[in-house]
């Protein structure tokens, strides 16, 4: 099998220096654990928010809901994006007003819909006709978002087919809507989470045009658009910048609604906490299946379950970074329990210094999003992704 020197360019993921930090903050601490630096998160928001200056931004909760980062993010005027009325309790315990609160889950109970209400909560989005009976008659006088169906093409992580519905669809909603006592408020979308194809938005800004024009004609006025995440984290794959991300959307919105423009809104989650994260995990075992075969397996004490299960066929191509030097070798890599589906790259070939053995420490870049959040509790007895904020020392 073909060798060749082992590289890995950790200054194109982290400042080295900041890295060297992190090393020595997690030495000490079991494995597997991810580390949150929550200079990066400031940063992020900061530079989202100087490329976009005349938008609002919705964080959204479940991409880390960490204490912490929604603190900060509370700090530098963040409004917020929740999904259950646990996340609600979660706000509200940290006194954020409601009013900075909006329900963006298309799929939601009716005692749901009632909690966040009562709580104050008047921002809700819906994609269907018993949805939306349930927001007219639970929510009255709500500002409602429907939300138009994308395809996701480009995107790492497509969200398309489960969430929205065909702009004829949602004109129909809008229409009854303003017959219920609720007040049609705007269009969202969301054009799939690391979203590569910036022209997507064109795509979904003109769909919101349309239907801008098309209820107008009823007399029925919106006044927002979200148009939702999608910008990038720092994986393998790259991507262009924040900057011209914003340059090009606020290009679309410019183009097709003119100096007539309706207030957009934001709702980032991985590109705010992803490049904040870094996964510490260990090697457990190295193995070749038999004399003949080109590749060993390496397992990790982390895998599908503990925190990596955006590597479902393949999709999110985190940065692994194994500190030894000398000859690399493909691999393959996989997690440490006793599920056949916990492999996280058979077919995109890793390489791992050829020195590697178990006990050795590998640092997963750009996992501060979709990690501990989406980690399981308990499967093979493997207790939740332990997180922990980064403090230099």
């Amino acid at each position: 099998m073909y060798k060749e020197q082992y590289t890995f360019n950790i200054s194109r993921f982290m400042d080295e220096e900041r890295f060297e930090k992190i090393i020595s903050f997690a030495k000490d601490i079991p494995t597997p654990c991810l580390i949150v630096d929550l200079d990066i998160v400031r940063n992020k928001y900061l530079e989202l928010q100087a490329s976009m200056p005349n938008y609002k931004i919705y964080y959204a909760v479940k991409a880390n809901p960490m204490l912490e980062v929604i603190m900060l993010l509370n700090e530098l005027g963040a409004n917020f994006d929740l999904a259950s009325p646990y996340e609600l309790d979660q706000m509200l315990n940290l006194g954020i007003e409601p009013s900075r609160l909006s329900f963006g889950n298309t799929i939601k109970k009716v005692n749901d819909i009632k909690y966040f209400y009562e709580k104050g909560v008047r921002l809700f989005a819906t994609d269907s006709k018993l949805d939306l009976a349930n927001l007219a008659k639970y929510a009255p006088g709500s500002k409602v978002l429907f939300r138009i169906l994308t395809e996701g093409t480009g995107a790492d992580w497509p969200l398309s087919r489960k969430f929205g519905s065909h702009p004829d669809t949602i004109y129909h909603l809008i229409v009854k809507a303003a017959k219920m006592n609720l007040q049609p408020w705007g269009i969202s979308f969301h054009v799939g989470s690391q979203q590569r194809d910036i022209g997507q938005w064109d795509d979904a800004v003109a769909r919101c045009k349309y239907l801008f024009d098309a209820v107008a004609e009823e007399g029925i006025e919106l006044k927002m658009i979200n148009i939702g995440g999608g910008f990038p984290a720092n994986y393998v794959d790259p991507t262009f910048s924040i900057q011209e991300y914003a340059t090009e959307i606020q290009r679309f919105i410019t183009e097709d609604f003119g100096d007539n423009l309706p207030e957009i809104i934001l709702e980032p989650g991985r590109s705010l906490v992803a490049d904040a994260g870094v996964i510490v995990s260990e090697v457990i075992n190295v193995a070749r299946k038999s004399k003949n075969n080109l590749y060993q397996w390496v397992y990790l004490d982390i895998g599908k379950f503990g925190g990596l299960i955006e590597t479902i066929d393949e999709s999110i191509k985190f940065p692994i970074y194994f500190p030894r030097k000398g000859l690399a070798e493909e691999i393959i890599l996989a997690g440490p329990t006793c599920d056949s589906m916990d492999i996280l790259y058979e077919h995109y070939r890793y390489r791992m210094p050829e020195g590697t053995v178990p006990g050795d420490r590998v640092y997963i870049f750009t996992t501060g999003a979709y990690t501990q959040s989406y980690s399981s509790v308990n499967f093979n007895g493997f207790p939740p992704l332990k997180a922990v904020i980064f403090e230099e020392k």
